[in-house]
Parts: structure tokens; sequence; C-alpha cells
């Protein structure tokens, strides 16, 4: 019998969010989480912020690469909402006191769909072939948990540690470019901080794409037509503090840059 109250840690969850204030894993203060149970908390903490007259804009995928799931130490991928609330200018400055809390820049591939897509079932090409653009992201991802001492099912209630995002421009044309191979440079401070390419996200952007959509499709969640859908970091995560200026460029997709402030 389930005996986590997803309400109650749904609405602990909107209050840290609120008030930029962590809390313990729940992996910690709740005896056998697991992931159903995470995934119900996260509905419910969803629920506040849509009663606060947010809008989902898209879905993500987070932990994809090995070397995000080390750094956090999780051993699977996550999943989580987007909402307008979330999305921000590139070349923005974002205010870390007004909307997070520890917050760390790791860069993408977002997707823009034409179509739905409702898995189970759902492959590579599907997602391909449902896709309207890609463009370069910088997820803003931000744990409400204290000092990012998650494990899968603290990240997941915590709506896969989602903070804010930003997207460059839309490429359509994007049917030559193979997504596996595309390189992402990513830079601090007008300094060189890591590189990587498209393979890391599951072997390919599209694949780890279909994993959320049919992850999902077992909680009859469908990812849809004009949604954006983040498909996981490139390169290792790296904390954001008041000051710092981001910048990435992936070839063939254009370039995405973002700055704090306190």
């Amino acid at each position: 019998m389930n005996t986590v109250d997803a309400s109650k840690i749904g609405k602990i969850l909107y209050n840290s969010l609120r008030n930029s204030q962590t809390i313990p894993p729940l992996t910690e203060t709740i005896s056998n989480i697991s992931i159903d149970d995470a995934y119900e908390i996260s509905k419910s903490f969803l629920s506040l912020r849509l009663a606060d007259g947010e809008k989902i804009i898209g879905k993500k995928i987070g932990v994809t690469s090995q070397v995000v799931q080390e750094m956090l130490g999780v051993d699977q991928p996550d999943f989580g909402f987007l909402t307008n609330q979330m999305l921000i200018e590139n070349n923005d400055v974002i205010s870390i006191s007004k909307y997070l809390i520890q917050p760390r820049a790791e860069a993408e591939i977002a997707f823009k769909l034409n179509q739905d897509l409702v898995g189970p079932g759902i492959s590579k090409e599907d997602v391909i072939m449902a896709t309207k653009s890609l463009m370069p992201c910088f997820e803003i991802v931000d744990s409400r948990i204290d000092e990012w001492k998650i494990k899968i099912q603290d990240t997941v209630a915590d709506n896969a540690s989602c903070g804010v995002f930003c997207v460059g421009e839309e490429v359509e044309d994007f049917f030559d470019l193979e997504m596996d191979k595309l390189e992402v440079n990513v830079y601090k401070n007008g300094e060189f901080l890591s590189t990587g390419n498209g393979s890391a996200v599951q072997g390919h952007p599209a694949e780890a794409v279909a994993w959320l959509a049919n992850t999902l499709g077992r909680y009859d969640i469908p990812l849809l037509k004009d949604e954006i859908i983040l498909s996981g970091s490139l390169v290792p995560l790296e904390p954001a503090i008041p000051g710092d200026k981001f910048e990435m460029k992936i070839n063939g997709l254009g370039s995405c840059k973002v700055e704090f402030k306190e």
C-alpha cells in the first residue's frame, strides 16, 4: 500500500521553490520511496505551479549522459515538465536570488515538435519525423534538495531538477545533420570550459527523446505538437554564481548565451 503523501510532499517542494530554500533529501526522510511515488509528488508539485497560472510548454529528460549520472550519483535518466515561466530569452541575465537556489548550467539540443508523440513504441526515427526544428539550449538545472544530495527519486519528485532554460534560433533544415556527431563547445566568462557531442545522450539525441516519449507513455502523458523537448546535457554540469557568463556553440545549430546576477 502506498503510504507516501504526494500532495503534502509536493507542497513542501513548491514552498521550497517559492521561498528559495532547500529541503533534506526525500530519499532520507521517506522510507522506501519509489520512482512512481516520486512521479506522483512531481505531479502535485506541478499542479501548484499551474494553479499559479503557469502553462506547460514542453518536457525534459535529464541525467542522460554517463558523465552527468556519475556527477550526481544516479543510475538512470529522469524526466520533468517545462512551463512558460521557466523559459528565458537567449542572452538574458538571470537573477539567481529571484529564480534559483544552487544553479548549474548544461548545454543541450532542444527539439520542437510538429506532431504528437505518444509512447510506448516510439523510435528514434519517429522522433526525427515528428520534429519541426532543433535549437541550441542552455538548461539551468537547480535542485531544491540540500547540496544536490540526490538519488533518482529525489530528482524525479523535484521536476527533474529543472530551473530555467533558454534556446537559440530554430533550425528547421536539420535533416542533413548527424545529430549524434554534432559538437558543442561551452565557454564560461570568455574561457573554454568543456566540449561534447550528440552521442553523449543515449548515443543520439533523438534516442533520448524516444526514451522520454516511451517512459511518459507509461503514465499516459504524450509529447505534444509545438512542445519544446530538452534531450539532456552533452557536457558536465557547471555551477553558476552571480557575474558568470556562459556561451555555447553547436556546429550546424548556432549559439546560446546566458548571464547570471545576484
